[in-house]
């Protein structure tokens, strides 16, 4: 019989995503994850302190799939920073509503820890400000987008644009109009934002 290959944390986190998605948060449990791996729970809590820290970490590996692609948005200076802007904000909507669709038991996980006000939630919601700001910056840097302060125009953005990316408005991502919604809001926030043109 070949010998069981070394428990480390990985082999624990793709176990846990799997049960995850099987059962959900409420019923995947550390003795399911150590039962998973044919080890004990002991040799489970080596490597996590808790099943909260279990559920933070797949969580935030899980969310850290979508962070780069959103950020090859985000830098990509061949687009100009208003194009960008907009195809960085529908891009995380359809992440997001990727996300709900394929993992719907790991979209709750994510529910639970942000309501907790997990640093999991406190650090994506900082990666995507992260990524705004960068778009922001360049449209000051350029001249074609108006601000002071690229990081608090970056949060404004984000807060007028709650509801196409705050986890309490999931139900409403699936709906039609959805893309055509955030466009028009979009289209209000570039007109407020670009530079106006010298007369």
């Amino acid at each position: 019989m070949p010998a069981r290959p070394p428990l480390d944390a990985d082999a624990i986190l793709v176990a846990t995503e799997d049960i995850l998605r099987r059962h959900g948060p409420a019923k995947a449990t550390v003795v399911d994850v150590a039962r998973a791996l044919g080890v004990s729970h002991a040799a489970v809590y080596k490597h996590f302190a808790s099943k909260q820290a279990l559920r933070e970490a797949v969580t935030r590996r899980w969310l850290d799939r979508s962070r780069d692609v959103l950020a090859v948005v985000s830098a990509d200076r061949s687009v100009p920073p208003a194009q960008r802007l907009r195809r960085w904000l529908h891009a995380v909507l359809e992440v997001k509503q990727a996300k709900i669709r394929e993992a719907p038991e790991l979209f709750a996980a994510y529910g639970i820890l942000a309501a907790a006000h997990s640093s999991v939630a406190t650090d994506h919601v900082a990666d995507l400000l992260d990524q705004l700001t960068v778009i922001i910056t360049d449209g000051a840097a350029d001249g074609s987008l108006r601000t002071d302060d690229a990081e608090a125009t970056a949060r404004a953005v984000f807060h007028a644009t709650t509801r196409f990316h705050h986890i309490a408005h999931a139900a409403e991502w699936q709906s039609p109009g959805v893309a055509t919604e955030l466009d028009e809001v979009c289209s209000l926030l570039l007109d407020g934002l670009r530079v106006p043109a010298s007369p």
